[in-house]
């Protein structure tokens, strides 16, 4: 299986200026190259069989005949490879010389491509050779092909459409691929000659990274190398392949020898979300998809040239996660100061169990206070131990309210509860849902009421990791009146409390650490004989790191259990093995799908990623669908 996937490669190729003979020769090494590590796109810079430098001598006939004869030798050579090739080449029809992208595929060529923005300004003056046709089509007698800007359909579903650029067309207002990819094309490649001087390298790689972005595509860019001439110019050989805004490969620059960077491109990644992107449905132009290049093989990739982020939702450079939990700490402070001062509220309730997730939403609460100018005694926060609380969790909860200067109050929910079950006709010797249940909604009622008691705003602690798993007690920790948490993932939420503790004083730093160090647990089963947590979460359901892996590929991109299963396997190689990974991804699908109902009704809550479950923004699935297609 390919898994949604096509490897592609861009090339710097080592040439001599005006050789196309030696050239040849050249671009054959590196489609030998391609061709071993099963590459299905290769990608060559402009004017490769020729070299982008040749200045005057373009015109000179011996040099396009030249040209001619290695073009001819590439297309045969190309028969039964299996891969698509691009190459660049000058080609004269009808007194014109056009500088073309030419697409060759298993012995024939399938498209040729010219340049639609010609550079002629600075050092560029490729006005004095070339002609640009815009959108009309010129017919190349020479090759019974017309000179034009269509795209190329690599399968019959047009699942992967390419589309070409040369150089220039990427750097205008308005490139071609902007075009290209509104008609289809998911694919872009780039045949480029870009020289370098200080600090262009870096503006290229934003350009071709923000182009793909804009696209919702990937992006093939191969630049000429440092054999080409050096009268005033020095190019460096820039090879990058961009997918969605993000560079996931590049290859190394002023290398004298071939250069050849690859990458497995997700086709169905992108076309997943192009389709959740109505803006793809709203422009139109009058290009087509010509040309059918249906018969390659991309039956099978094994991700050699992919990399998978095991923790999507976090980032994995330290000051770049650092960023990004200030940000999103500042988005659910605001979100909560907003809503405290639209209902007037005297200030906020939470329930504080010296856990994580009630930590977090407790700090949120404390900055959301500075925001409107209330002191952080005018939140409430209540600790109600009990059948499994330990004496760890209380302590941290209490001393981190002290710390904060959050109002304190206690109240115990075991007599209350016994007295439920007592009601209910429930033996509390039986510790089952009822007996955990019956404690997340004792302490959801009392937090209500004493909100409704004080004029204050209830906040919810949950997570977007609980609302997914349906790690949540319907109508009990499951409900609140703003739940600051929702889109935060778990994996997320450890590293924002981090974030916090950063930028706190020394007492209160202590606690946030030791809170982090405490095993995730609802504490709702007694501890153990040493007074320990005994109800891991983890135990139960699954590692959060894997779940949060599965919700990230699932909801983002729709992907299937198959896909999502080798996705985990290249991403937590060495530590989860296939077995593993299997086990605990139907475990996310069958409790993802029965805990819609709780995720229907959740309250509202500030969206903080591109991951987000409310059945008012973001994910809108009916509380009764069937898994059985999914697992």
């Amino acid at each position: 299986m390919n898994n949604g996937f096509i490897r592609t490669a861009a090339a710097s190729l080592k040439i001599k200026v005006a050789d196309p003979d030696y050239n040849k020769e050249e671009i054959k090494k590196v489609i030998d190259m391609a061709v071993e590590e099963n590459v299905k796109i290769l990608v060559t810079p402009e004017l490769s069989i020729t070299g982008y430098t040749c200045a005057d001598l373009f015109f000179t006939k011996a040099l396009q005949e030249k040209a001619d004869e290695a073009l001819c030798e590439l297309i045969e050579y190309t028969q039964d490879k299996n891969i698509l090739v691009f190459v660049g080449m000058p080609i004269y029809s009808k007194g014109k010389l056009y500088n073309c992208a030419v697409a060759l595929f298993d012995g024939d060529i399938m498209s040729i491509t010219p340049k639609s923005n010609i550079a002629n300004y600075n050092e560029f003056y490729e006005k004095r050779w070339f002609t640009t046709i815009g959108k009309e089509e010129i017919f190349c007698s020479r090759y019974n092909k017309y000179l034009s800007n269509h795209l190329i359909s690599l399968d019959r579903n047009d699942e992967i459409v390419v589309g070409v650029e040369i150089c220039e067309d990427l750097w205008v207002t308005n490139p071609p691929s902007s075009t290209m990819s509104i008609n289809g094309a998911n694919i872009i490649v780039n045949l480029s000659a870009s020289d370098e001087y200080v600090s262009k390298a870096e503006y290229r790689r934003s350009l071709i990274a923000n182009q793909s972005a804009r696209c919702i595509g990937a992006y093939i860019y191969a630049g000429a190398g440092v054999h080409e001439s050096t009268t005033d110019l020095v190019f460096s050989g820039a090879t990058i392949i961009a997918e969605n805004g993000t560079i996931i490969a590049e290859g190394e620059r002023f290398s004298r020898d071939n250069v050849l960077t690859i990458a497995d491109i997700d086709y169905e990644k992108l076309n997943t979300l192009r389709q959740k992107n109505m803006s793809f449905n709203t422009l139109d132009s009058d290009d087509e998809i010509e040309f059918d290049c249906s018969d390659i093989d991309n039956s099978e990739n094994d991700l050699k040239y992919r990399y998978v982020d095991a923790h999507p939702f976090v980032p994995y450079d330290d000051e770049k996660r650092k960023e990004r939990c200030q940000e999103i700490f500042n988005i659910q402070a605001a979100g909560l100061a907003k809503r405290l001062e639209h209902v007037g509220s005297s200030g906020a309730v939470i329930g504080i169990s010296g856990g994580l997730d009630s930590t977090l939403a407790l700090l949120v609460s404390v900055q959301a206070m500075k925001l409107i100018g209330k002191s952080s005694s005018d939140i409430l926060g209540v600790t109600m131990p009990g059948f499994g609380t330990t004496d760890r969790t209380y302590n941290n909860a209490i001393d981190l309210m002290k710390s904060l200067g959050v109002s304190i109050k206690e109240i115990s929910i075991k007599e209350a509860c016994i007295q439920h079950m007592k009601d209910i006709e429930h033996d509390s010797s039986i510790k089952d849902i009822t007996y955990e249940n019956t404690q997340a909604r004792e302490r959801t009622q009392i937090l209500f009421d004493i909100a409704n008691k004080h004029g204050k705003l209830l906040v919810g602690t949950g997570d977007l990791s609980e609302l997914a798993m349906g790690w949540c007690t319907y109508n009990g920790d499951h409900m609140s009146m703003y739940g600051v948490n929702a889109s935060v993932p778990k994996t997320l939420v450890r590293y924002l409390v981090e974030y916090v503790a950063g930028i706190s004083d020394e007492k209160t730093k202590e606690i946030l650490l030791d809170i982090l160090d405490t095993p995730v647990s609802p504490e709702l089963l007694p501890p153990d004989e040493n007074g320990k947590i005994a109800q891991k979460t983890e135990d139960n359901i699954g590692p959060y790191e894997l779940h949060d892996f599965f919700l990230y590929q699932f909801v983002r991109f729709g992907f299937t259990k198959e896909k999502i299963a080798a996705l985990a396997c290249k991403a937590f190689d060495g530590k989860y093995d296939t077995v593993t990974i299997d086990k605990w991804l139907t475990v996310f699908f069958k409790r993802f799908f029965i805990s819609q109902f709780k995720r229907s009704c959740i309250p509202d809550a500030p969206k903080v990623g591109t991951v987000s479950l409310s059945p008012r923004g973001d994910w809108r699935m009916p509380s009764d669908a069937s898994f059985n297609a999914f697992i």
